[in-house]
């Protein structure tokens, strides 16, 4: 991240101890103290704002040191350098208790711009930011709209307006309003004049700046804005430039309703029939109020923004510029059109036109998200219908921009923003889910908290059976979209893979016939109602697996696992809980390979199988062929030994009469049979390729779950406890006890001896293995005169007898 050598300044910066700290800062004190502090004061200054700036904490300075930093930075004969350095370093220990710093008194907005940097940081505990922003309008005041240094004041009204806008008086913001037309409108066309060297060739009759020029070239004939070009300019130009940066921040807050009514109060409920009526019967502009004149500046300037976007650029930067602006004026143009109607009927037609031209250009696909927004909230009282636009935008932009961070990011945020919205128009967000997820699949990392928030509003319980193949698929997702972006053409903006798969060799295989259709399933943009078996396809792209974009994106899968589940259970019924509970069983031996993975998904399934019988207990009985057929199998015990443990517990828990009604004796010792199988299988044989080495914590749960089905079916109770017994003795063996680590012997061996015990007295057993449901209320586990705990202190007595733990 850093070179060597600035590797070796921070790590001295942090090793140096107070006191040596303290003797630097007496030093800067000597020198901020002569009338002359020159280049070894700015020296001095750079060292100190690098000590204070390489730690997270804050350093003790000297208070000496402090107070000349405070008041270099008042000074108005101070050189320009070294107030910046005092200001940066007083900002870097920001919030102080010993600053004395104000404002009051300062009169150039140069330096007012540094005491407020230093003063914002404060966190207004003694209302600096009032303070700051009354001081910046008593200068704003003072001055000409064409005066020198009003440059360095609108970035300290702008950040005063987004911190405390309500700290701002009418006269103040209609001061700012008329300054702000002032500068939007009437800039100067002409170019500025280029400082003079001072050469020996300089001389006066140096040639006039001509005008400004197009970012084509071409003369401007109209009004300067951002987008217009030239090699130098005026000082009122760059007022146009800042004042257009600030402007939406500015119309939300000076807003009379305040920048937050706008979410909550549309105007744009009036009927459509008045728009034009409104916009048709304008008043003269220079006799409107200050903030109304302002408003239909701001809408000239944003249709002359659109104007120039339409011109080819010259230069790359200048494009750039072309998209960004067009962003803003078309965001300027929803605020406009959201505090009076009456615009809304001259924006309309510019948009649709606007729209008409994006679609065709995928370069400025940005744009389309404003655009977009505009019409979901604009639509209904323009009589417009949004559904189209929204289609196009979902359908086409993820598909083939997915590459973008940018606009991947943007387009989240879009979607998170506008969820309010979609409202009635739910259907166009939650389809699209898999064009989405391909934002997700290519930029998870930066994106993973976004989804986080996003994924409760895109499943339903029509989608969330296909979300959930999505989600664990979403590794493959990101090898598939990698291995789309080598077999297409060459694009303008190709971004960078891995560079140690140069040529997978799934890269031609991927041609297959076999395989397109499992491709374009996966690569789908909306969703389908319909699930296909990857299995092949994992296969495919297994060579993919190893790229870190694919690994990035494993990595992100448990988190929105965990998000989704948490929104599905809101709202799942018994079927919908019983699809998701047998696609993790399904899902279990068909994942995507990559390393680590499996294991942290199977983390999550398991307990989220638990969540789901939790919710519908009696889905173990519904899924009774299901759970044997998953538990009759060992293949798979070291990858899924976690779903293993759950679906045994499951089983153990609520698969009881108490639960569910439809329970028999039959299916109880189907299930114990099958289990005591499993167990004995696991427990008898060595580990091998074939059979790996089952952890003691599934062990556990299986010897637990047998004895709960005897429990409840009392003729079993002899051949678990047979079983028991030998389990007791097995575990001491050399045999198996090197199959696991001593303590986990251990723990099997105690769970087998307190089993045992129980079993003893088959009525205590069914008492603690099945209690009744009132006994999961509180009070019969804190009132130590209730049945539970008296039986608990016993069977716990009981048990240490047995093992010895007492004299017996």
């Amino acid at each position: 991240m850093f070179t060597a050598g600035a590797e070796s300044l921070l790590h001295q910066a942090r090793e140096i101890q107070d006191e040596e700290l303290q003797k630097f800062c007496s030093r800067v004190a000597k020198l901020l103290q002569k009338d002359d502090p020159g280049p070894d004061a700015v020296d001095a200054l750079q060292r100190l704002f690098l000590i204070v700036s390489a730690t997270k904490y804050k350093r003790r300075l000297e208070k000496t040191c402090v107070d000349l930093l405070q008041t270099t930075l008042c000074s108005p004969k101070c050189p320009e350098q070294l107030q910046l350095l005092c200001a940066a370093i007083l900002r870097e220990r920001s919030p102080s208790d010993d600053l004395s710093l104000s404002c009051d008194h300062v009169q150039s907005s140069q330096q007012l711009s540094l005491v407020a940097l230093v003063l914002l940081a404060q966190g207004d505990r003694k209302e600096e930011v009032r303070s700051v922003g009354q001081r910046a309008f008593r200068v704003l005041e003072s001055r000409q709209p064409e005066g020198p240094s009003l440059r360095h004041l609108l970035p300290v009204v702008s950040k005063v307006t987004r911190l405390a806008p309500h700290s701002i008086h009418e006269d103040q913001t209609s001061l700012l309003s008329k300054r702000l037309v002032d500068w939007l409108r009437y800039a100067s066309i002409q170019q500025g004049v280029p400082h003079a060297s001072g050469g020996f060739f300089s001389t006066p009759r140096a040639r006039q700046p001509g005008p400004v020029t197009e970012v084509d070239g071409a003369v401007a004939t109209d009004f300067f804005t951002v987008l217009s070009t030239g090699q130098h300019f005026t000082e009122d130009q760059w007022l146009n430039v800042q004042a257009f940066s600030m402007l939406r921040a500015w119309l939300l807050a000076s807003s009379p309703q305040g920048p937050s009514a706008l979410d909550s109060d549309d105007k744009s409920e009036l009927e459509g029939s008045t728009l034009s009526v409104l916009s048709a019967t304008s008043t003269a502009s220079h006799l409107l109020p200050p903030q109304e004149r302002l408003r239909e500046k701001a809408f000239e300037y944003c249709q002359r923004l659109v104007e120039q976007s339409t011109r080819r650029a010259l230069r790359k930067g200048d494009a750039d510029l072309q998209k960004a602006c067009l962003v803003e004026a078309v965001l300027v143009l929803d605020v406009l059109c959201r505090q009076d109607p009456s615009f809304l009927y001259r924006t309309l037609s510019c948009l649709k036109a606007l729209h008409t031209r994006l679609c065709g250009d995928l370069a400025r696909a940005r744009a389309l998200l404003p655009i977009a927004q505009f019409f979901l909230r604009h639509g209904e009282a323009a009589a417009v219908d949004s559904e189209a636009i929204l289609q196009h935008l979902f359908t086409r932009v993820p598909c083939e921009l997915f590459h973008s961070p940018t606009l991947a990011f943007e387009f989240v945020r879009f979607c998170g923003d506008s969820l309010p919205l979609f409202g009635k128009n739910p259907d166009i967000l939650k389809q699209s889910f898999p064009n989405l997820f391909k934002l997700l699949a290519w930029n998870s990392p930066p994106l993973t908290s976004e989804f986080v928030e996003l994924l409760p509003w895109l499943v339903d319980p029509g989608t969330a059976v296909e979300m959930l193949h999505a989600l664990l698929d979403l590794p493959c997702l990101t090898a598939a979209l990698d291995l789309q972006l080598r077999l297409s053409p060459a694009v303008s903006e190709r971004p960078l893979w891995d560079a140690s798969l140069r040529n997978p060799s799934c890269l031609e295989a991927s041609r297959d016939p076999q395989f397109q259709a499992l491709l374009q399933h996966l690569l789908r943009a909306k969703a389908s109602g319909t699930v296909e078996r990857l299995a092949p396809l994992h296969q495919l792209l297994q060579p993919m697996a190893s790229c870190a974009r694919v690994a990035q994106c494993a990595e992100a899968v448990p988190t929105l696992l965990q998000a989704f589940f948490s929104a599905v259970t809101q709202f799942a019924d018994g079927v919908l809980a019983n699809q998701l509970a047998l696609l993790l069983l399904e899902r279990c031996d068909s994942l995507y390979q990559v390393p680590q993975y499996e294991a942290r998904v199977h983390r999550v399934l398991s307990s989220q199988f638990l969540a789901l019988c939790a919710l519908h207990p009696s889905l173990v009985v519904e899924l009774a062929k299901e759970l044997l057929e998953f538990v009759g199998s060992v293949s798979s015990v070291r990858s899924r030994g976690a779903m293993l443990a759950s679906v045994a517990w499951a089983i153990g828990e609520y698969l009881s009469v108490s639960w569910d009604r439809r329970c028999t004796v039959e299916q109880i010792n189907r299930f114990f049979e099958a289990l005591e199988a499993l167990l004995f299988e696991l427990t008898q044989s060595r580990p091998s390729a074939t059979l790996p080495e089952c952890p003691p914590q599934v062990i556990a749960v299986l010897m637990t779950t047998l004895t709960k089905l005897a429990s409840r079916s009392q003729d079993l109770i002899p051949r678990v406890s047979l079983f028991l017994s030998k389990m007791r003795t097995l575990v001491q063996s050399p045999a198996l006890s090197s199959m696991h680590r001593e303590e986990g012997a251990a723990a099997v061996r105690t769970r087998a001896t307190e089993l045992l015990t129980l079993l003893k007295m088959p009525s205590v057993a069914q008492f603690v293995f099945t209690p009744s449901a009132e006994l999961s209320e509180p009070r019969y586990h804190r009132d130590a005169n209730t049945a539970l705990p008296l039986a608990l202190r016993m069977v716990s007595r009981l048990v240490e007898k047995e093992m010895g733990l007492l004299p017996g």
